[in-house]
């Protein structure tokens, strides 16, 4: 019979960690990789029966792929199941897996993708881009060549792919200051990215374009104002972001 391992990537996630963990306890490993935590991550993960094993952010300069390999590496199961500390495997979603790795459904996918239910400022979004946001997380490990990308990584799989129904909960955006905080780590890789692409040098035509086509696409395309105030607070916070990240790259060209 064919076993599934869970890995979690995690740092400083002591409060999410162990709803995260509750939720995966029916697989038959669970796996977390501290990354540099500096709070109860690693003894939280222990006292839920997890394995941890810990990794050198410098190591990987702040990608994940590399961390995603590394915990591969670690894991023992024929399947692998990808999670985040602020995910949560509902039970619609455990039983549709486990029927997978059991091999009772005659599945022959090499990997599945699962749709994702975002919870942003408490609210649930059905529209934005937000729904179904399918991300490619149950992976048999002999079809796994290994994950790539500096920013949102994606895996490289060999072998046919297909789409699971029940969806994986995702709590994001729990307030304001959480969602600042990470523009700011993120857009510091995405502008060094856009950069190093050699991305047109930065005007205000171009500024105006982007803070534009970001609205359009998650406001009006997307109906994203359909998601009442925080549909509209969402998209004003991407228009945001997507210009923090323009910014930055104006700044790399300056020094250039």
């Amino acid at each position: 019979m064919q076993k599934l391992s869970t890995l979690i990537i995690a740092r400083d996630e002591e409060h999410d960690l162990p709803e995260c963990l509750e939720s995966v306890k029916w697989a038959d490993e669970m796996i977390v990789v501290d990354n540099g935590s500096m709070d109860k991550t690693t003894s939280i993960a222990e006292k839920n029966g997890a394995k941890v094993f810990k990794y050198d952010r410098e190591a990987s300069q702040g990608y994940f792929s590399e961390i995603r390999n590394f915990a591969a590496l670690k894991a023992r199961g024929d399947w692998l199941l990808y999670i985040d500390a602020d995910e949560r495997v509902t039970k619609g979603l455990s039983d549709e897996i486990s029927e997978i790795v059991r091999g009772d459904g005659g599945h022959s996918r090499a990997a599945y993708a699962i749709p994702r239910k975002n919870i942003l400022l408490g609210r649930e979004m059905k529209h934005g881009g937000w729904w179904p946001d399918y991300v490619l997380r149950l992976i048999k490990k002999e079809a796994l060549l290994g994950w790539e990308g500096k920013l949102h990584e994606q895996p490289k799989i060999r072998g046919e792919v297909g789409k699971l129904t029940n969806p994986l909960t995702h709590i994001t955006h729990k307030n304001l200051t959480e969602m600042v905080d990470k523009t700011n780590k993120w857009s510091e890789i995405e502008a060094t990215l856009l950069f190093e692409s050699g991305h047109p040098k930065m005007n205000i035509l171009r500024f105006i374009s982007a803070g534009f086509r970001e609205f359009w696409q998650r406001g009006i395309r997307e109906k994203g104002f359909l998601d009442g105030t925080v549909g509209w607070i969402e998209i004003m916070y991407q228009v945001y972001s997507k210009l923090i990240t323009y910014t930055k790259l104006w700044e790399l060209q300056l020094k250039k």
